[in-house]
């Protein structure tokens, strides 16, 4: 039998606080129609304007129809899996992304968010650890928003964090992983600051177990080449020794 993805199935937890009156459009992609219909119940009770697909023809179907705002997508589907399908919501909209996965290992968790995922939960969940990611990864979208018409630029270099577009000083297109854009936004917010581990993974993230340190290392490591790939000798990205690290772009280029 397969293991309930929630805690919460034997009881409702309709006292969390209600959506904004402009309600997100959230499109849950699930193949289990138990899980879906307590998705629906309760996202929906929350104020949420929901729209529900059990596999990739039904996502392909519900972004026909109009783009989400956010999309919480089952990794383990049946034919195109919740990576592949992940990928092609990054392609074709800017809705966030949060996966719900069973996989606990942290290499499928760091590739869910290289696809372009913003967040991701493990089942079994609290209702109420989802409502806060839910409404994380909302309000770090609208406060991201205002970046996409002209972008943050440091050094020469050109970022669209909405878009997760990142541009050289030479005008050419870096690819960024959805986890690479989420930490150099964090860096770009917080210039010449030392920034632990810790803080990088509450920032980036939202939430206190998204990433762990091992993690956040491989991340700047790969930010760092990818930066460094236009030549420019400056450091950008600082390591300080036992406290984590420094974004340290040249002197007025971030606003």
């Amino acid at each position: 039998m397969r293991q309930a993805a929630l805690s919460t199935l034997d009881r409702p937890a309709w006292d969390l606080a209600p959506a904004p009156e402009q309600p997100a459009r959230l499109l849950v992609i699930e193949d289990d129609p138990e899980i879906r219909t307590l998705l629906d119940r309760f996202l929906t009770g929350q104020g949420y304007a929901v729209t529900l697909a059990a596999d990739g023809l039904g996502l392909d179907a519900a972004l026909a129809a109009g783009a989400p705002d956010l999309v919480l997508l089952d990794i383990m589907l049946p034919g195109a899996s919740g990576l592949e399908l992940c990928r092609q919501v990054r392609a074709r909209s800017r809705a966030g992304i949060i996966l719900l996965t069973a996989l606990s290992e942290l290499a499928d968790k760091v590739v869910g968010l290289e696809t372009g995922a913003d967040d991701y939960i493990t089942k079994p969940f609290e209702l109420r650890e989802l409502a806060a990611r839910i409404r994380a990864v909302l309000r770090r979208r609208a406060e991201e928003a205002p970046d996409q018409a002209d972008g943050l630029r440091f050094n020469g270099w050109r970022f669209e964090p909405e878009r997760r577009l990142l541009y050289s000083p030479a005008n050419v297109r870096v690819a960024l992983t959805g986890a690479e854009a989420d930490l150099l936004l964090t860096f770009c917010r917080n210039p010449r600051r030392v920034l632990t581990r810790a803080q990088l993974i509450e920032l980036t993230r939202g939430a206190p177990d998204s990433l762990n340190e091992r993690a956040v290392d491989l991340l700047v490591s790969r930010l760092r080449r990818k930066l460094a790939g236009a030549g420019r000798q400056l450091e950008l990205i600082r390591t300080v020794r036992l406290d984590g690290y420094m974004f340290q772009p040249e002197p007025g280029p971030a606003r």
